[in-house]
């Protein structure tokens, strides 16, 4: 019969857990991946390097579920801005809005996640990471094709393309540190209404 431990063991490997995703956090956003050394992480976390270990079987382990806590908040941000009242491109440009509002606001931890070379496993994380924002905008597009808001088109298709030319396009301010929302972000709006099919920012 398998070892289960006492429900207040787990309790406290699971706090401890979260003590270090949330250290691991604050790094990231501060330093990017090259600043999350596991001792680095218990420093911040002020704890024993042991005691990560404790939590995490390595920093591939570790990296990977700092990238899955992070993109966890920024998938419900995004998730919560498509499900707002108006058209299919008005929910997509809501969503867009928030996906490229966010990460401007936090440019360090937003390069980390699409861009800084990092861990492989972190790699597998952000191919993940894309099909989730690829399935928000998709949900939206079909809607919108269905009830006849957008031309026809493949929501899939669509809204991959959509991901990677957002993502791109943020890359380069982000990693040069002059993003400038004010700025980026319409343009980025523009750019989803016309890929869609639908009408300029100003005629939205």
């Amino acid at each position: 019969m398998p070892y289960r431990r006492p429900p207040a063991v787990q309790a406290r490997l699971d706090a401890r857990r979260d003590q270090v995703l949330e250290a691991a956090v604050r790094l990231l956003s501060r330093e990017g991946y090259a600043g999350c050394s596991v001792a680095a992480i218990a420093a911040e976390a002020g704890i024993s390097t042991g005691s990560v270990y404790q939590s995490f079987s390595g920093k591939s382990e570790l990296a990977a579920a700092l990238f899955r806590t992070l993109v966890a908040r920024e998938v419900e941000a995004v998730t919560a801005a498509a499900d707002r009242p108006g058209t299919a491109a008005q929910r997509v440009a809501a969503a867009v809005e928030t996906f490229a509002s966010r990460a401007l606001q936090a440019p360090r931890r937003a390069f980390a996640l699409l861009a800084e070379p990092a861990d492989q496993a972190v790699d597998t994380e952000r191919l993940v990471f894309r099909r989730a924002f690829r399935d928000v905008f998709a949900r939206q597009v079909a809607a919108g094709v269905a009830q006849r808001e957008l031309p026809p088109q493949v929501p899939e298709l669509t809204a991959a393309a959509l991901v990677g030319a957002i993502a791109e396009a943020l890359v380069g301010p982000l990693a040069d540190g002059d993003a400038a929302p004010g700025e980026v972000v319409p343009g980025l709006i523009t750019f989803t209404l016309r890929a869609l099919g639908g009408h300029d920012a100003a005629d939205a």
